[in-house]
């Protein structure tokens, strides 16, 4: 009987070719707190998924999302109508980096809501957040006098959290002057260079912050009541502190560094001077044994007594050179 060809079955469900990724949606970073109709919403490093969010449910202007979204914003004060919004900067240490920086707060405050857009993560901020989330009693002293006063505890926070910075920079100041008078002016220059590089980058945070800080205590708009004047009276007044501390360490670590820059000097020249001295020193006596050494016939030439009679002036010479040197003061 012939054989009969044998049919071509397809698998099923087999897709040829390479498999079609499907991207999960991206999360959003948005945490909220609400107390008595208050809402703070605080969004740490906002993505795309949080940027659409933000402008489901807010209708802010256009040029103000361009900010939030873009990096290296200088400190502002903006007034709408119907809200505020300002760019506000603080020190943060970068551990990466090793090295004080600048962390970035984008803030949207109006009546009943309280945005904070930090760009990085910012220690006192986020704290002061979980304490609302957790308790009720901070919620309600929080919460209770409106968005303005909300604004105004977070930002103080925020402040006052750069006064330990300003008190460990005043305590390597201390140590830097304690190890150029203990002699170890060499192992200082560096450590002076960082505590200076700290200084100038915590002065380039502040100097632009002040102005904000200004706006905002003079600022009459409806969402910052009047009698929220005194309290971010006291927010520039702890600017103006912080300002008045880091001019007080320009001018030390300057002068530890001059001074340090002096010990070196005179170091150097201490050591310049005995090189000097016995360079002077053993010249005579190398001119003698020059002059001894040469192939011509000179007087006491191969008599024992002329080889101790040289022996006797360069001593004499070496004798009288110290003896000179040390009545001067210069050994």
């Amino acid at each position: 009987m012939p054989s009969l060809p044998k049919p071509r079955l397809r698998r099923s469900g087999r897709i040829r070719g390479p498999i079609p990724v499907v991207a999960e949606p991206e999360r959003l970073h948005v945490d909220e707190v609400e107390h008595e109709g208050l809402r703070w919403i605080n969004i740490e490093r906002p993505r795309a998924a949080d940027r659409a969010w933000l402008e489901e449910q807010f209708d802010f202007h256009q040029l103000a999302y361009e900010d939030v979204f873009s990096r290296n914003q200088r400190a502002k004060i903006d007034e709408y109508p119907d809200h505020i919004f300002a760019i506000l900067h603080f020190p943060r240490f970068n551990p990466d980096a090793g090295r004080l920086g600048a962390a970035e707060v984008d803030v949207f405050v109006g009546p009943g809501y309280l945005i904070t857009i930090p760009n990085d993560p910012i220690d006192p901020l986020s704290y002061l957040f979980e304490r609302c989330r957790q308790s009720e009693e901070v919620r309600a002293d929080l919460f209770s006098r409106g968005s303005g006063y909300l604004l105004y505890r977070v930002t103080d926070a925020c402040v006052d959290a750069g006064f330990p910075m300003l008190r460990k920079i005043g305590a390597k100041l201390e140590h830097l002057e304690e190890e150029i008078f203990a002699g170890r002016s060499s192992e200082a220059v560096r450590d002076i260079s960082n505590v200076k590089q700290e200084i100038i980058n915590f002065r380039k945070i502040v100097r632009p912050q002040r102005v904000v800080f200004r706006d905002l205590e003079r600022t009459r708009h409806p969402i910052l009541a009047d009698e929220l004047e005194i309290y971010f009276d006291d927010l520039e007044d702890a600017s103006e502190r912080i300002w008045q501390m880091l001019d007080g360490f320009k001018e030390t670590v300057e002068a530890l560094e001059t001074t340090n820059e002096s010990v070196l000097s005179h170091r150097l020249n201490d050591v310049l001077r005995i090189l000097t001295v016995l360079t002077v020193i053993f010249l005579p006596p190398t001119l003698v044994a020059g002059i001894m050494g040469m192939n011509t016939k000179i007087p006491g030439q191969g008599v024992i007594g002329g080889f101790w009679l040289t022996i006797g002036v360069v001593v004499t010479m070496i004798g009288g050179s110290l003896a000179y040197f040390k009545s001067r003061g210069w050994l």
